[in-house]
């Protein structure tokens, strides 16, 4: 906090791929009170693989058959894929059901 100010100024890391939409969804959430400055500070190389599937047994009893956890490398290669309009592999629809019609045909 500023003093003498109602300024409160808060540092913080935010990845580049997070920040696409930020200060328009910062100044929707306050009612365009807090106006954010992004400022870029370094790389840093992300850790997991984004095409990496469990082949292991000890793989598929820990993280299950699809690796349900999230790969955050694959969700930004995904999200920037998406942002130039290259193709995604991505399913829309998992463990659909038809739907019933409660009315009866006649």
């Amino acid at each position: 906090m500023k003093e003498g100010t109602d300024v409160f100024i808060i540092k913080a890391v935010l990845p580049v791929a997070e920040s696409f939409g930020f200060a328009d969804e910062i100044r929707k959430r306050t009612s365009g009170l807090a106006s954010p400055q992004l400022v870029f500070s370094h790389w840093e190389i992300i850790s997991s693989d984004p095409f990496w599937v469990p082949t292991t047994e000890e793989e598929y009893l820990h993280f299950g058959e699809k690796a349900d956890s999230e790969n955050q490398a694959r969700k930004y290669m995904n999200a920037v894929r998406k942002r130039k309009g290259l193709y995604v592999e991505e399913k829309i629809v998992e463990h659909a059901e038809k739907q019933r019609t409660l009315g009866r045909n006649k």
